[in-house]
């Protein structure tokens, strides 16, 4: 009948919602389920494993957003290697929230963190570039070609050639032994290039002022320890260049680190608002609250865990404003974390009257951090 025709279209469109349901449910979270061929390294293995083996390694946690859209091609790339007869890479995976020891051992302060550890060295690297099968792959092939080529590179290694005035001329078979360790800034260039040539006594004569001092060398990328930090992009006049490589050489950071131990003050009071994911919400309603997300193990966290006091303390007599904390790594707040959309540690976000409005990405000073919050709290006076 007509009517058993509409129960039926109803009942199927309820088994269909029913599936939708199920199928959203089981992609809320990262499950081991989701890896067939990526080896799972835990605190009991993992040592043991990148003595063996070189392996390439996401470190991520189940409730990342960014560690479930790279899944299936991490699990693909396992795929493709840890089947593959007499592969020379192992793709591995460690879940920080059940493997804290190791996550923190190897400074793990986002998620996903990618990295490349080579069998019998001691330090990893670290994946910087787009996660899709391509470069992953380009960046497995340079690590395993650097392996490759190192024999032949101790038995004939290309001697540089002496500096003049400071300036060091570089070539192909020089460029990597150079830039391998230090700092540098390095001019690239065609002689037949207008601007290049009237850029040319500027740089002799930045060469000559810097000849004396350790880190002064050619150009216009620079480069630490074999790796491009960025593209100077700056006025091309000796001033500027100078002050430029002075800035990067660090010699305002250095001044800042002799300072740092006349700074260390005690341990501060425990005053910020810690909270749960049962207590969150009603948290947040009213007001003004600024919510650190963190991880015990974070390096970062760690550094900023006294200001974050300091800030509350800032606060105390105004109560309009909240300064609160969640630990992520609490097995009750990982739901929380994950619908907060925290995938690094330290995430500060700002929320006002039960909606979240920034997230912070500024200076983690004490003073940058409280004209943040005092900047959405109209009625608060400037202590």
């Amino acid at each position: 009948s007509s009517g058993s025709c509409k129960s039926g279209i109803v009942l199927e469109k309820m088994k269909c919602f029913l599936l939708i349901l199920l199928a959203s449910c089981l992609s809320v979270s990262l499950g081991h389920e989701e890896f067939v061929h990526t080896i799972q390294l835990t605190s009991e293995n993992f040592s043991k494993e990148i003595k063996e083996s070189n392996f390439f390694v996401m470190f991520f946690a189940p409730w990342c957003g960014h560690c479930k859209r790279l899944a299936p091609t991490w699990e693909q790339l396992a795929e493709m290697l840890n089947t593959k007869e007499g592969s020379r890479v192992k793709i591995g995976r460690v879940d920080c929230t059940e493997e804290d020891s190791v996550c923190s051992a190897h400074e793990v302060t986002g998620y996903p963190t990618l990295k490349f550890f080579k069998l019998g060295e001691t330090e990893s690297i670290k994946f910087r570039g787009t996660r899709d099968l391509p470069t992953l792959t380009t960046f497995i092939n340079e690590q395993l070609g650097e392996t490759e080529k190192k024999e032949e590179e101790e038995e004939e290694k290309p001697d540089l050639p002496e500096a003049t005035q400071g300036l060091q001329e570089l070539t192909d078979e020089t460029f990597g032994k150079f830039v391998a360790s230090g700092k540098h800034f390095v001019k690239f260039y065609a002689p037949w290039c207008g601007h290049c040539q009237k850029l040319a006594p500027t740089w002799t004569e930045l060469a000559k002022a810097l000849e004396h001092e350790k880190a002064g060398y050619p150009s216009l990328l620079w480069i630490e320890d074999g790796k491009k930090v960025e593209k100077y992009s700056g006025a091309r006049s000796l001033e500027e260049l100078k002050a430029y490589v002075d800035k990067m050489v660090g010699k305002e950071a250095a001044k800042v680190a002799e300072k740092a131990p006349e700074e260390t003050k005690e341990e501060s009071p425990q005053v910020a608002l810690q909270l749960t994911g049962s207590t969150f919400d009603h948290a947040i309603e009213t007001g003004v609250t600024f919510v650190k997300f963190f991880a015990p193990w974070c390096g970062h966290c760690k550094r900023l865990a006294p200001t974050w006091e300091e800030l509350a303390v800032k606060f105390v007599g105004n109560s309009n404003v909240k300064i609160a904390k969640v630990d992520c790594t609490v097995a009750d707040n990982k739901e929380l974390c994950s619908t907060q959309e925290v995938d690094g540690f330290p995430t500060l976000h700002l929320y006002k009257a039960g909606a979240k409005l920034e997230e912070y990405n500024g200076s983690r000073t004490l003073d940058a951090l409280y004209q943040f919050v005092a900047k959405h709290d109209k009625g608060h006076d400037e202590l």
